[in-house]
């Protein structure tokens, strides 16, 4: 190998050493500015706090980032990017192995949920910020807040397109309240209900969902089996999957 080529083939190999670095170097900033902010709120915190908390030079957070708005912006993007690939990644392993929409929904509300429990700041941070429409990173947030929900809508359409879930949807509103429905119920149980668990506070969310979003017109509630308007649910019956309320 001449020289030319071994320089060649260092270049590379170097940047992106230092892509590695600074990538690491930003979502430790990430890190640290994300409980500081749900602390105490963006107007308070300083760069010099997220820099201290981070263990970085203030100089750093700015060689990473303009201002403290490009960064929370930027936080938010991340953020929320990461809940979106989380859910594509689910519904890509659930589709995988043969799954319908409900069991696919079913799976991304539980990963929601964890994603949730692992991030509550960040998720904090983004709730309080949808109320807020004159930020800079309103549009921002519009744009990545669209890709989570796109997922959601994508298993919603292949499920009426299959037949397993009602033509009758609205597939937008259905898949934003769904989106809505997880977060607000991961902040509930965070803030309100820690002594429950992942799974406790999935199962009574995925009761809600099956019985909400199922499809089949002709078909009503019921574990397994119609019951038609006017009947009574006796014990033992849950809400079915794939089943909505028909009168009879």
């Amino acid at each position: 190998m001449s020289a030319v080529t071994r320089s060649a083939a260092v270049a590379p190999a170097k940047g992106a050493a230092a892509g590695g670095r600074r990538a690491a170097t930003r979502n430790k900033l990430f890190a640290a500015a994300v409980p500081l902010i749900a602390e105490q709120g963006f107007s308070a915190t300083t760069v010099d706090e997220i820099a201290e908390r981070a263990g970085v030079a203030k100089g750093t957070v700015y060689y990473n980032f303009a201002s403290k708005e490009v960064l929370f912006e930027e936080l938010l993007r991340h953020g929320i990017e990461l809940l979106a690939a989380a859910l594509q990644n689910t519904a890509d392993e659930v589709a995988a192995r043969g799954g319908g929409a409900v069991d696919t929904l079913d799976a991304m509300v539980h990963n929601g949920l964890e994603f949730i429990s692992t991030y509550p700041a960040l998720i904090q941070l983004y709730v309080a910020e949808l109320w807020r429409t004159n930020r800079a990173w309103q549009s921002t947030l519009t744009t990545v807040r669209g890709r989570s929900v796109a997922v959601v809508e994508s298993v919603l359409a292949q499920g009426v397109d299959s037949g397993e879930l009602s033509d009758e949807i609205d597939i937008s509103l259905t898949a934003s309240a769904l989106f809505g429905m997880v977060l607000v119920a991961a902040l509930d149980w965070q803030s309100y209900q820690p002594h429950r668990s992942l799974d406790d506070v999935h199962a009574s969310l995925s009761l809600l969902l099956q019985g909400r979003v199922g499809g089949g017109a002709s078909q009503v509630i019921g574990a397994g089996q119609g019951i038609s308007v006017g009947q009574g649910m006796s014990a033992g019956q849950g809400i079915g999957a794939g089943r909505a309320v028909a009168a009879s």
